[in-house]
């Protein structure tokens, strides 16, 4: 009796918020309907951002004005959405200096705008297996294979591991196509990839077996000798080849595109990369 008398006296305030509810899941399911259709046939996604409110302090910035130059090439709108993913990698990765290494806000910005660079395209841009950057003074040895690396991306402790006297280096020389901050970074992207199932994953193993359709053909072989465009430690494997692509897309991609064209294409695409010039 008590149970009908307060299902009756309750259910006319419920069914509202009820009918609400499902409509909600029901809109929502729809979306994911569309947003799934928009990114198979137009292989981009329909948005990047849910939301751009996090900024960087004033001096985190200037750091990222005066050092960054893809940051100055962008947009006022794409500016703000750099910034608040900068802030959020900074706020979600923990920083480790290795050696007696003393981290600067300098480190931490030019480390987070480069792996945020890469990411720009996406809309899953945190880097979900990286957890820690670990950084060494110079080169640092490695206890995955034994021997001394510039960098390194270790999946098993989430972390992306840099020598800081060369990523300096890669970063202050722009167009030498060595750049060990994308390096890693492309590691840790192509490995994300392969295990997840979201929409930049999807697509980005799509372009990555584009590219590799491109490498058997015999033109293209023919072209990659003759040219000898990329370096030799591209064609260790195939993980190094996206790595070593990475770099040559973003130092030298008028180079790039003008040589192997097509290969350009599907890694801008892989990349959704259309900002700054690219």
């Amino acid at each position: 009796m008590s149970l009908f008398f307060l299902s009756e006296a309750y259910a006319p305030w419920l069914a509202p918020y009820a009918y609400a509810v499902v409509l909600l899941g029901f809109a929502f399911f729809l979306f994911r309907v569309f947003e799934n259709w928009y990114a198979a046939n137009f292989d981009k996604p329909l948005y990047r951002h849910y939301f751009v409110y996090k900024k960087l302090s004033d001096s985190k910035l200037k750091i990222l004005e005066k050092d960054f130059i893809f940051y100055n090439k962008l947009s006022e709108k794409h500016k703000k959405q750099f910034q608040h993913r900068v802030a959020q990698f900074i706020s979600e990765k923990k920083y480790v200096g290795r050696d007696d290494l003393v981290i600067t806000d300098h480190m931490k910005v030019l480390v987070a705008a480069i792996g945020c660079m890469l990411s720009f395209g996406r809309k899953n841009y945190s880097y979900s297996l990286i957890d820690f950057i670990l950084i060494y003074p110079a080169e640092f040895f490695s206890t995955v294979n034994k021997n001394y690396h510039k960098g390194e991306f270790n999946p098993r402790e989430k972390a992306l591991v840099l020598s800081w006297k060369d990523f300096e280096e890669g970063f202050a020389i722009s167009n030498d196509n060595l750049n060990v901050g994308i390096h890693e970074f492309m590691h840790a992207m192509q490995l994300e990839a392969k295990k997840n199932r979201d929409l930049d994953s999807i697509r980005f193993a799509k372009q990555f077996q584009n590219i590799l359709r491109q490498l058997t053909k015999p033109e293209v072989k023919d072209q990659l000798d003759r040219t000898e465009y990329f370096r030799a430690y591209a064609f260790t494997n195939q993980y190094e080849f996206m790595a070593v692509l990475a770099e040559y897309f973003f130092e030298s991609p008028q180079d790039f595109k003008r040589i192997f064209p097509k290969i350009y294409f599907h890694t801008k695409k892989m990349l959704n990369f259309n900002f700054a010039d690219y």
